[in-house]
């Protein structure tokens, strides 16, 4: 590990400190009676939550514009309540600290895809670098597709809580995000924002695209928490 990455490490380790108390409560880690069958997940919940089933396919689901972005004029931008506002280009991103992570997919329309194989950066790494301020609790995830939509805080500092650009060895696809999206594996899918290109840290909550359409802003799979 070089300097860099140790300081990256050293950063993610410390902004996590601050919201550790509030990760242990989430449901993914504190849930005494999560709903779903099957044996237990990496993290410790049945490996399929309540009213979902498993497809081998990946469906499509979006706002019905698939923009195209090529790689040398993709942005990402982490910005609002926080210390010191990043702009990362393509070559930045890859020159951060590199991830691979296995997770499921799950969809609040009932369908789970098992076991993808998703590549890319931490989200918590960019949150890391951009230092949130003292007061900051949400993020606003934002696509270049006009989408958005809201995360707690402690929820995006998990590990497997990545800005993807691979998936089972292979560039992401458009019609999924590509070049990068952001998946939660321990939230509904629509959380992650499909082609992101800003990461707005917010003092407070407000809701985003389907967040304003009567969908959860929690959106935990294990609690069947899809619509307020």
């Amino acid at each position: 590990m070089d300097e860099k990455e140790q300081r990256i490490v050293a950063a993610r380790l410390a902004l996590r400190d601050r919201f550790k108390a509030r990760a242990a409560r989430t449901p993914s880690r504190a849930d005494a009676r999560p709903l779903g069958s099957g044996p237990p997940n990496r993290h410790g919940m049945p490996k399929l939550p309540v009213g979902q089933s498993v497809t081998t396919k990946w469906p499509v689901l979006d706002l019905g514009r698939h923009p195209e972005v090529p790689r040398e004029r993709w942005r990402l931008t982490v910005d609002g309540a926080v210390e010191e506002p990043v702009t990362l280009a393509w070559a930045d991103l890859l020159a951060l600290p590199q991830v691979e992570d296995v997770s499921d997919f799950h969809c609040v329309t009932g369908w789970s895809q098992m076991d993808l194989r998703f590549g890319g950066v931490r989200l918590a790494d960019l949150l890391a670098l951009a230092r949130p301020q003292e007061g900051a609790s949400h993020l606003m995830l934002h696509g270049y597709d006009g989408y958005s939509t809201n995360v707690a805080l402690e929820e995006a500092l998990e590990d497997d809580v990545l800005v993807a650009h691979t998936v089972n060895g292979a560039p992401l696809p458009v019609e999924h995000g590509g070049p990068a999206r952001v998946v939660t594996p321990r939230l509904y899918a629509w959380k992650g924002a499909k082609w992101v290109n800003r990461v707005e840290v917010m003092k407070g909550d407000r809701p985003g695209y389907w967040e304003e359409r009567g969908y959860s802003d929690t959106a935990r799979p294990w609690r069947d928490d899809r619509y307020r």
